[in-house]
């Protein structure tokens, strides 16, 4: 693979499809990131006969650096910080819960809207694949699978099309096992092994989730033991 592996996440999430494809799964669920990662996980969920959901997280932004990721925040409100975090001293915790409640305000509004098209899927005891459009600093990605295993999943899998080494080795010890298609060295932005990285818009997420919300059953095939 060169540094645009991926057309788009619709491409990649179809190439994860063939890296799982043919596993036995529990109860499959795949719980996507919003935004980008709803593509992959649509695609995800209709290659392997899953339901489709979203796990809500946002990252917690740095002073002055919006787009680089202090932490995480939970949909429950829970944070989870970077390692590097703490050496940012214009970042305390006064910063840090400001940014929390700012967060929140935004996971409570997409939480409206996605949960009046798609109610919040049962996790316990499913075997859960926890996807994105790639891993940068993981910190959306340590919030999501906290939420996920405290909701009692069964069996945890991060699939996600590229990460940073570094940051997919943290992500490994909080679940089953990882799936990752491309784990470059030379790592800036999840943007870069992408043709094809456009915004995409909550309304394309109300729809994804309005036609892969349920489960398709795939021809001859199980939905797992």
């Amino acid at each position: 693979m060169n540094h645009t592996a991926f057309a788009d996440r619709s491409e990649a999430g179809w190439m994860l499809v063939e890296r799982l494809r043919g596993e036995t799964f529990h109860d499959p669920l795949v719980l996507a990131i919003p935004r980008g990662g709803v593509e992959v996980g649509a695609a995800l969920a209709r290659g392997l006969g899953a339901e489709l959901d979203v796990v809500l997280s946002r990252k917690l932004r740095a002073p002055h650096q919006p787009e680089l990721a202090l932490g995480a925040v939970s949909e429950g409100g829970e944070v989870y910080l970077n390692h590097f975090a703490s050496a940012m001293t214009d970042a305390g915790d006064a910063w840090i819960e400001a940014e929390r409640q700012r967060q929140l305000v935004e996971i409570g509004r997409r939480k409206a809207m996605f949960r009046a098209v798609r109610p919040r899927a049962e996790i316990a005891g499913r075997t859960v694949i926890v996807t994105d459009d790639g891993i940068a600093t993981g910190a959306t990605m340590i919030a999501a699978l906290h939420t996920v295993r405290a909701a009692g999943a069964r069996e945890i899998i991060v699939a996600v099309p590229v990460g940073s080494p570094d940051r997919i080795d943290a992500i490994r010890p909080l679940c089953d096992r990882v799936v990752c298609l491309l784990e470059p060295q030379a790592f800036w932005a999840v943007g870069q092994f992408y043709r094809d990285f456009e915004q995409v818009e909550d309304s394309r997420v109300v729809d994804l989730l309005r036609d892969y919300g349920s489960p398709i059953a795939l021809p001859g095939a199980a939905a797992g033991t």
